[in-house]
C-alpha cells in the first residue's frame, strides 16, 4: 500500500486493477482503527487491487474535490468510475464483504 501516488487521477482513470483510497488523517482515531485492516485487505487482495492512502491534511485540495466531508472514507475506483464509498470504521469482515461486493 502506498501513500498519495504521483498522479492520484491517472491512476484512478487508468489503472488496469482497481483502486482502493482510504482517505484519512494521522490525529483520526477511527482512521487508526481503519488503517490495518486497509493495509491487510490490500496484501490479500495483492494482483487484484491497488490500495492507497490519501492524507486529507496534507491533500486538502484532492479531498475537497472527492467531497471528502468525515473520514475515513474509503473509497473504489476503476477505469475512472467510483465503484464504493464508505464513511466510517468498518470492521474487517464488513470491508472486505463490501469490496468482493464492488469488485468488477
Amino acid at each position: 500500500m502506498s501513500d498519495f501516488p504521483p498522479n492520484f487521477e491517472d491512476l484512478i482513470n487508468t489503472s488496469d486493477l482497481p483502486v482502493l483510497v482510504d482517505f484519512y488523517a494521522d490525529w483520526c482515531g477511527p482512521c487508526k482503527m481503519v488503517s490495518p485492516i486497509i493495509a491487510q485487505l490490500a496484501k490479500e487482495y495483492k494482483g487484484r487491487i491497488v490500495a492507497v492512502k490519501i492524507d486529507t491534511e496534507k491533500k486538502q485540495s484532492l479531498a475537497a474535490g472527492y467531497s471528502i466531508q468525515s473520514i475515513p472514507t474509503i473509497m473504489l475506483f476503476h477505469k475512472g468510475k467510483q465503484l464504493m464509498r464508505l464513511q466510517g470504521a468498518y470492521p474487517y469482515e464488513s470491508l472486505k464483504a463490501e469490496l468482493d461486493k464492488n469488485l468488477p
